[in-house]
């Protein structure tokens, strides 16, 4: 079994309710002007809300998620053994450095973290909290025996 070092979820599931709060909150706001209450139109708006904050709760949970573990590192979904991780102190930045995750680029809010690579190549990893995912990959890396 493998240690968490460190995750990030890429949002909540808590997500969810954000809309059938908007409909409460909308269907309050009819009652307390006196108005008519359109009870069926409210819960098809948080229903409809709903409906369509679970695709993007779950593809963000699928593509923005991240782990490390005392066996790998998983962004998105690219996992990287832990003996592959040589080094994520002092790395450079080379000119198109490969983005884990299978991301063109950094995801938007997210900071970058160079990582080099058993074969020498340096990738980018990226979290919103880098450097609590610096300390862990470098841990990780301090604590997996590498080959001869």
């Amino acid at each position: 079994m493998s240690d968490r070092l460190y995750a990030e979820s890429g949002v909540s599931w808590a997500a969810i309710v954000w809309g059938p709060v908007f409909a409460l909150v909308g269907a309050l706001a009819e009652l307390a002007t006196g108005g008519p209450v359109h009870i069926v139109g409210w819960l098809m708006v948080g229903a409809g809300l709903c409906a369509i904050t679970v695709p993007w709760v779950y593809a963000r949970r699928r593509f923005l998620s991240l782990e490390v573990t005392t066996k790998q590192l998983r962004q998105g979904r690219e996992k990287v053994a832990a003996d592959q991780l040589a080094s994520v102190t002092d790395v450079g930045v080379p000119v198109g450095a490969r983005v884990l995750g299978g991301g063109w680029s950094v995801p938007r809010k997210y900071d970058s973290l160079p990582v080099e690579l058993a074969d020498g190549t340096v990738v980018l990893a990226w979290a919103k909290d880098v450097e609590a995912l610096q300390d862990a990959l470098d841990r990780l890396v301090r604590a997996t025996p590498k080959e001869a």
